[in-house]
């Protein structure tokens, strides 16, 4: 495809009033090669040379180098620049030369290692070929024996290391002894909850394997981060030499930005980001361009694949059968049948949530369209690298969502192109996370006082609280599993910091469709919530909170549903203050609690791309109660005493305030909307003033908040600007308007919103 005259068509397109708002010509550029100060194996060397990979770029080979130089490392380079090779080599090396070395690989997802374990293999000889094997939960229960018996590569994912290897580690009593490398691919992704499990899980991997004999070192590979030794650090517990260079070429892209058309000028309301994917990807395949469409959430992806195969249906039947979708969620098979597809050309177009976001090998494709801005611009290159992998020109769409933060983007595409990379951050000894597994570790092996060297010196604290509760039991000085705890690791779902799981189950068949914590349950698998799985629609009959299931039975229903929840936040201690032209800023820890009180439904996309109000439900679904961490700021005394004084909206004001901010602050901490959450009141009961909470929507905090606080100043520029650059008179949801809100979006004063921003930030 000539992404060049596709850009110039869509700019004539009838399809574009307005919405090409921004397009970012990115050159090629050349290779940059180094070679190595350490003797490769013949081997080796022959596989390299045979397959075009030498000579290496510059990150290759100052990584490789560091790693024979026996230290743990991070490789931190945007995507398609050869990141695997910086730990296929080293371990290839490894089993060519020691007969005993062990290799661990951990990658997020099983389809990143189904592709891993092909690039491996292509390094070694064929009698090692079959030493290298995955182990995940698609694995046959027949093939298992062998791979914990003679495997010298193991490829897992960080969810079957916590629950079925290290409890079952005398199994695994092979591997232990004798494993040199662990590979932690694609760590970006390990951030917020999710990293902060991961990073206890690499402490009970670490504790094990000094109890069998071994230190292995740790080779990360990242999508480019501007904390990434801090984030190798807190993963891992020790330094990593970090490799931050790039020196693979890459051929010339195009970046557009997309912003859809405003289809209610009253409300200020835009046709929805996913009919927009829907538009260009139907555009893109009658082109004949190889395109994946990454969405948001699940649900979208078969939105956006109902909308385009329907279509096609209409006009090219053979096209709408080479269109897929995929998530993560799907049955193995299903999911390597669309990963072939992609490779082998088989299908042209996918739609994908970002379980395909990651550097599995699907060919060379002409384009990415990403709908709604992923949460980070590591996540954002990310997916926009997956196409002109082979240095061919690509074409990346990023299409705006109508909220705070894709419309700031859509003003300000300096603020992306121009920015700095944003920190990842984790919180290990958030007690939420830290405490079930410590359980963990107990079972697998008695905890003693020198375990306190990998948790921190918070152990002593959090071992007491686990004796006092009765599920460790003290004995000669080690800490022991209480009999009661029977296995603790099935207990402990490290995606979420809930530990209650509940399951979504079609109730005619009985099949168990998806497993959800307990806050997805309640705002996804509620009595009336339409359910999407592969393109069906699924209505909740039922949701029997003590079983923890979901009964779903299929629907044709034209509509699908969005929660609304209401939260109150107590404040249980303030840990720093500081003053912001007059107001004070504090950030501490807070009791929150969030009720699901309603949804709305709303019709699927339509020709004229609308996302019809259908009407709102109520529900009663029992409150979430849990500690976490928050910054809240009240207003200038001058600010307070005038809203007084003149009868301003002030809840309305500072309500807005709080869904604006709550928009835009992932543009500054590397984190999804859905990770936070906001209170706001013109008299809070605990400090008796008006009051703007911002919270971290995980049990004991991941870090969003504390950065928050510490920003607070550029975050609340961004937020005012995200106010007076909409042109809507009122409040949209490009602004100020939540699609979650509990209060249906009342009181909103957008005006006086601005006016206390610029106070706040002495612009009045």
């Amino acid at each position: 495809m000539d992404v060049g005259l596709f850009v110039d068509q869509l700019e004539r397109s009838p399809i574009n009033s307005g919405q090409l708002v921004h397009v970012e010509e990115l050159p090629e550029r050349q290779a940059s090669h180094a070679g190595l100060t350490h003797d490769l194996h013949p081997t080796l060397s022959a596989a390299l040379l045979d397959r075009g990979m030498l000579p290496l770029f510059t990150h290759q080979a100052r990584a490789i180098d560091a790693v024979l130089d026996g230290h743990d490392v991070a490789v931190v380079t945007p995507a398609a620049c050869g990141k695997s090779l910086c730990y296929d080599i080293p371990i290839a090396q490894a089993f060519l030369t020691d007969s005993t070395s062990k290799a661990l690989f951990l990658f997020p997802t099983k389809a990143l290692a189904q592709d891993q374990l092909r690039g491996l293999q292509e390094l070694l000889p064929p009698k090692l070929e079959g030493k290298a094997a995955i182990f995940d939960g698609d694995t046959p229960s027949s093939e298992r024996p062998s791979v914990r018996r003679s495997a010298r590569a193991v490829l897992t994912n960080p969810d079957m290391l916590h629950y079925g290897m290290l409890p079952n580690h005398r199994a695994w009593n092979r591997l232990w002894p004798s494993l040199k490398y662990v590979v932690i691919d694609e760590a970006h992704v390990y951030r917020g909850i999710f990293g902060s499990h991961v990073a206890n899980v690499l402490r009970r991997l670490r504790r094990l394997c000094a109890h069998y004999g071994s230190d292995p070192q740790f080779i990360l590979s990242s999508a480019t981060i501007a904390n990434a030794g801090e984030l190798a650090e807190g993963l891992i517990g020790r330094p990593a030499e970090v490799i931050a260079e790039d020196g693979a070429p890459h051929g010339p892209k195009h970046f557009v930005f997309w912003d859809p058309p405003i289809i209610d000028e009253e409300r200020g309301t835009r046709a929805s980001a996913g009919s927009g994917t829907s538009r260009l990807l139907e555009m893109l395949l009658k082109r004949d361009a190889r395109t994946l469409a990454f969405v948001r959430t699940r649900r979208q992806a078969e939105l956006v694949f109902i909308a385009v195969r329907d279509r096609l249906r209409l006009d090219n039947a053979p096209l709408a059968e080479r269109v897929r979708p995929y998530r993560a969620s799907y049955l193995a098979e299903d999911r390597r049948e669309v990963e072939r597809g992609l490779l082998d050309g088989q299908l042209l177009g996918v739609v994908a949530t970002n379980a395909l976001e990651l550097s599995i090998d699907i060919g060379d494709l002409d384009a990415t369209l990403i709908t709604g801005y992923p949460g980070s611009i590591a996540s954002t290159w990310q997916q926009a690298g997956r196409s002109g992998r082979s240095g061919q020109g690509s074409l990346s769409v990023l299409v705006a969502q109508d909220n705070p933060l894709d419309q700031y983007l859509m003003r300000h595409p300096d603020f992306f192109f121009g920015r700095p990379h944003e920190h990842a951050r984790i919180r290990p000894e958030n007690p939420y996370v830290l405490d079930p597994h410590l359980l963990c570790a107990a079972y697998e092996m008695p905890l003693s006082e020198k375990d306190a060297a990998l948790y921190g010196d918070g152990f002593a604290a959090h071992v007491a609280r686990l004796t006092d509760e009765g599920s460790l039991n003290e004995r000669n000085g080690k800490w022991f599993i209480s009999p009661s705890v029977e296995y603790p690791a099935q207990d402990v779902n490290i995606r979420s910091a809930s530990h209650t799981q509940y399951l979504a189950v079609e109730s005619q068949s009985g099949r168990v469709l998806e497993h959800l914590d307990e806050s997805a349950a309640f705002s996804q698998l509620h009595p009336g919530a339409v359910y999407l799985h592969q393109g069906e629609s699924y209505i909740v009959e039922n949701l029997d909170l003590t079983a923890g299931v979901a009964y779903l039975t299929t629907t044709d229903v034209p509509y699908y549903t969005e929660s609304r929840d209401v939260t109150d936040i107590r404040i249980v201690e303030t840990k720093a203050s500081k003053t912001l032209n007059g107001a004070v800023v504090h950030v501490g820890e807070v009791e929150v609690s969030r009720q699901v009180i309603g949804y709305r439904k709303r019709g699927f996309y339509s020709a004229d791309a609308k996302d019809e109000d259908l009407g709102d439900e109520l529900l009663d679904l029992p409150t979430r109660v849990f500690r976490t961490v928050a910054f809240w700021f009240d207003l200038p005394a001058i600010t307070f005493n005038r809203a007084l004084r003149d009868k301003e909206d002030l809840a309305g004001g500072l309500h807005a305030m709080e869904h604006a901010a709550i928009g835009v602050l992932p543009l500054f901490a590397l984190c999804d909307r859905n990770d936070i959450g906001g209170v706001s009141t013109p008299m809070h009961q605990d400090t008796g003033e008006p009051q703007v909470f911002i919270y971290d929507g995980h049990p004991g905090g991941v870090g969003i908040a504390e950065h928050g606080f510490d920003v607070v100043e550029e975050l609340l520029g961004a937020t005012l600007a995200a106010i007076e650059e909409c042109p809507c008179t009122d409040g949209c949801p490009s602004c100020v308007q939540s699609p979650k809100c509990g209060n249906n979006n009342n009181p909103l004063d957008k005006q006086q919103a601005a006016v206390y921003l610029r106070d706040l930030l002495g612009r009045g």
